[in-house]
């Protein structure tokens, strides 16, 4: 699907996003028909976008996509792998065998599919998949909160790689009361054994005696790089928990549950790595 060859000398165009591909001036009277291909309103359907009836009633609608082309008629089938649709203008993920998960994990917890210690892994939480699921990113032992879990390995690779500054947010429990510099220190940058880290964002959510709970959002990924920011800055983290990833919140899930992500969610995740 490249536009030009990324790899030739002097090539500066930017591969458009998905939203930017479906945003495009629709050709009129296009045919995005796929003889071989599903029917759309089933892949609607297993896109998550509701019962077959009420995805046919957004065909009819007018509020259907493919390929940039508006789609009324509920005959038409698309080949779920190569095509581009959305609703109402949201890209919507609709690749067959793609899954996308959302785990809000517990503490002591080892953050890979087997551990040779026998302490409690991922696969405590996956039983029963039969997908290879691998987890993007990573959250050290103690540290509890969001961790997505995907097949795919181009998204993760996307939302792990420095180039597109994915931001993660966490919430702290710290001794002591949190001096007014802290945040402007931390926002700074903090020098560690592995070079100068920097937070994007730092606030105090509540503070009582002997402790405080602190918001830090940085998009480094470097190993237990929140607990060592703050233990710098005279702050030993007590308990931490990642309640965001990029567009992705933690908000009311419970611990140790596992949800698929939802489509605006998968939406926003590919429009914040390009995709």
């Amino acid at each position: 699907m490249s536009y030009s060859d990324p790899r030739s000398p002097g090539h500066k165009s930017k591969r458009p996003t998905r939203k930017q591909r479906a945003q495009k001036t629709p050709t009129q009277n296009r045919d995005v028909h796929a003889a071989n291909g599903e029917r759309l309103q089933k892949v609607l359907a297993a896109a998550g976008l509701g019962s077959r009836r009420s995805c046919e009633q957004l065909i009819t609608d007018g509020r259907v996509t493919v390929d940039g082309q508006q789609v009324r008629e509920l005959g038409v089938r698309i080949d779920p792998q190569q095509q581009s649709v959305t609703v109402d203008g949201m890209p919507i993920v609709t690749a067959q065998g793609k899954v996308y998960l959302a785990l809000n994990k517990p503490a002591k917890v080892m953050t890979t599919m087997h551990d040779p210690e026998g302490r409690r892994d991922l696969n405590d939480f996956l039983r029963g998949r039969e997908e290879r699921l691998f987890h993007v990113g990573r959250l050290d032992y103690d540290t509890e909160g969001l961790l997505l879990l995907t097949n795919d390995g181009e998204l993760a690779n996307r939302l792990t790689h420095p180039r597109y500054g994915i931001r993660k947010t966490y919430l702290a429990e710290v001794r002591g009361q949190v001096a007014r510099d802290v945040g402007k220190r931390l926002k700074q940058g903090i020098e560690l054994e592995d070079g100068l880290a920097h937070a994007d964002e730092f606030k105090v959510v509540d503070s009582l005696p002997g402790y405080s709970l602190v918001e830090i959002t940085l998009h480094e990924g470097r190993n237990r790089i929140v607990r060592r920011m703050l233990e710098e800055v005279g702050y030993p983290v007590l308990r931490l928990v990642r309640i965001k990833f990029g567009p992705i919140d933690l908000a009311e899930q419970r611990q140790g549950k596992l949800r698929d992500l939802r489509p605006d969610e998968l939406a926003a995740l590919f429009e914040a790595v390009g995709l």
